[in-house]
């Protein structure tokens, strides 16, 4: 984000995980056409769970520490709890209520860096983080509906067909606007980036989320994101200086406390 703008690193990113869901499918071989009453609800997955979520976590990363973004995102668990509840129609129960509060308030104060007051009248936080936290319930979103669908598809091929409708998304408008010219910009450092994130974090990372969803509950796959923001807070110190502030643990810790509270509901 220091060399490009939001569209080219999602583009680029999306373009290179392609490639590498495709030679994933094939290995497999889980190739199959969608069926036509699939299609559009592979294209509404791609726009939400790509375009979408990702434009809200890239843009917020401009203003967002990076550390910051990984506490907010364990929030995801409990976005996937209220989705679940609004959309599914899935109990609520008042422990699973309390986890979302405990969560909420660890998410306040992880975003005003330990002073949520000053966050009403706009003394802390940051459009990011704001941006960051919408990415929890896009994300929340495309998980549950994207069950559905691994119900009766195979994820390799399913999330091929999402992931090439999100980049078609993003793609088109970034091609009509003449931002190709953004690419030239990057530096070698900027491509060692872009590489990491396509075949990494979009080919692999959403391989490995798909092929939990179709086999365990959403939450227990949700509540494995709690180790993100530990890897985060250390690789952030290292890469990007970034500090480790006694708010972020705090908030961060509240936060972990509120999904355990939630995902441990009924068990």
């Amino acid at each position: 984000m220091r060399e490009t703008d939001p569209f080219t690193v999602i583009c680029l990113r999306f373009g290179i995980g392609i490639l590498v869901l495709a030679a994933a499918t094939a290995r497999r071989g889980d190739f199959n056409l969608p069926a036509r009453s699939d299609v559009l609800r592979f294209a509404a997955l791609g726009a939400i769970g790509i375009t979408l979520h990702q434009l809200l976590q890239v843009t917020g990363l401009i203003t967002a520490q990076a550390s910051t973004t990984s506490w907010i995102i364990t929030a995801t668990p409990l976005a996937m709890a209220v989705v679940g509840w609004i959309v599914l129609g899935e109990r609520l129960g008042g422990r699973q209520a309390l986890g979302i509060a405990l969560g909420a308030a660890g998410v306040l104060v992880v975003v005003s860096g330990g002073r949520p007051g000053a966050l009403v009248i706009g003394g802390a936080g940051t459009t990011g983080d704001v941006l960051v936290a919408a990415s929890t319930i896009t994300w929340a979103l495309f998980s549950v509906y994207s069950r559905r669908g691994l119900q009766r598809s195979p994820a390799a091929s399913m999330l091929l067909y999402v992931m090439a409708a999100g980049w078609l998304f993003a793609a088109i408008p970034w091609v009509l606007s003449g931002q190709l010219s953004a690419v030239g910009r990057l530096t070698s450092a900027g491509w060692v980036s872009i590489v990491f994130l396509g075949v990494c974090c979009s080919g692999l990372a959403y391989a490995y989320w798909y092929d939990a969803l179709r086999v365990l509950p959403t939450a227990h796959v949700g509540s494995l994101l709690y180790l993100e923001p530990v890897v985060t807070v250390m690789v952030a110190a290292v890469v990007l200086k970034e500090p480790i502030t006694v708010a972020s643990i705090a908030g961060g810790a509240v936060i972990v406390g509120g999904v355990w509270v939630a995902t441990r509901a009924g068990h």
